[in-house]
């Protein structure tokens, strides 16, 4: 029997904003997580790679972002591995160095009609339990076994997987579009992250 349970976040975090750390610690609680990891990717296989910026700054937001929460850490070993990144091979290698702990792979809605396309995914959902969050504009309630293109028993294992929570509006994808407009990211990252992106003229366009 597991003794702990940890949260796993995976993603690019193209710049880490409020939207990730609301989402990861409203699954902190709803799903009585002891932790949560965040694993920043090297290289995403479901996303142009040439708008992610180098591993080393992304990780440097992720530490500014994450400084002081000790319910919040990072592990950087899909970044030390390199390359296009399977969430199947990282959770191989998170399973061996998490014993005696229960795995739970946080993913928001929007993932879960994609889930069929992920690298040996009947593999994945076999080593770890899979939790949905809700995200802007994705209702929950519309999520159906049909919609998960994924034989029984997974569509209805991971639809009774899901929650609601804080759900924040913002992207990614925004922000960096906000900088190279020159336009205000305040309130939408952590200010260390912030004063990070300025010093390193990230995302200039």
């Amino acid at each position: 029997m597991a003794n702990t349970r940890i949260g796993i976040l995976g993603g690019t975090f193209n710049p880490v904003h409020l939207g990730h750390l609301i989402l990861a610690q409203d699954a902190l609680e709803i799903f009585e997580l002891s932790r949560v990891l965040f694993v920043p990717c090297d290289k995403p296989p479901h996303k142009d790679a040439s708008a992610v910026i180098p591993g080393t700054h992304r990780l440097a937001m992720l530490q500014a972002a994450l400084h002081g929460n000790p319910d919040f850490e990072i592990c950087d070993l899909e970044l030390r591995r390199g390359g296009t990144t399977y969430t199947v091979d990282t959770m191989r290698e998170l399973t061996k160095l998490y014993r005696n702990t229960e795995l739970v792979f946080i993913i928001g809605v929007d993932t879960l009609p994609e889930l069929h396309l992920w690298h040996e995914i009947e593999a994945l959902l076999k080593m770890c339990r899979f939790v949905t969050m809700a995200r802007p504009g994705f209702d929950l309630k519309t999520q159906s076994e049909e919609k998960i293109k994924l034989p029984a028993p997974w569509p209805k294992t991971l639809l009774s997987q899901m929650a609601g929570g804080h759900t924040a509006n913002i992207s990614s994808s925004d922000i960096r579009h906000r900088i190279a407009e020159e336009m205000s990211i305040r309130y939408l990252v952590p200010t260390p992250v912030e004063l990070y992106i300025t010093e390193q003229n990230l995302y200039q366009g």
